[in-house]
């Protein structure tokens, strides 16, 4: 019997990361200037892995998703891995945004990678197993192949290959 090799794909946050990054941007909004005597907050809520800013107009909000998305990629937190809200009024004249973070790949968008990796005519097999999808292949230089494809590939989400065996 022929050995199989694989390797999972997975799309992982580091929430202690996020959390890191939350504070230091916290931090830095209380020390900048042009938020001195501003409404604006950041709040993570760790249960629900939301990030919610609230801010006194429009252009304190993109000051803040900055600030945010700044001490995100610090931190090597992928972007990709924030799904921004609509932007909402809020009390007291404030407008109010929450940012959802994504960990683990949609059914959609796991059959969507699946399909990328059928088209890339690599001989290999992948399958969906909950949150990840494994790719399994006789040979490793296949799954290296499928690995470099997936690579040169802007997808939506961001994706972190495991357990190579």
């Amino acid at each position: 019997m022929a050995n199989n090799y694989s390797f999972d794909i997975v799309s992982e946050v580091n929430f202690m990361e996020v959390e890191n990054a939350i504070n230091q941007a916290q931090k830095e909004l209380t020390q900048r200037f042009d938020f001195k005597g501003s409404k604006s907050t950041i709040e993570y809520d760790k249960s629900t892995k939301k990030i919610t800013l609230v801010a006194d107009d429009d252009f304190k909000m993109r000051a803040l998703r900055d600030i945010v998305e700044g001490r995100m990629a610090k931190r090597s937190v992928s972007l990709k891995s924030m799904k921004n809200g609509t932007l909402e009024q809020s009390f007291e004249g404030t407008v109010r945004q929450t940012i959802e973070l994504v960990s683990g790949f949609p059914s959609d968008k796991a059959k969507e990678l699946v399909k990328l990796i059928k088209d890339s005519k690599c001989k290999v097999q992948a399958q969906i197993e909950g949150d990840k999808v494994r790719v399994i292949s006789a040979k490793k230089d296949e799954l290296q192949s499928a690995m470099a494809t997936l690579r040169s590939v802007e997808f939506s989400l961001p994706i972190q290959f495991t357990n190579f065996r």
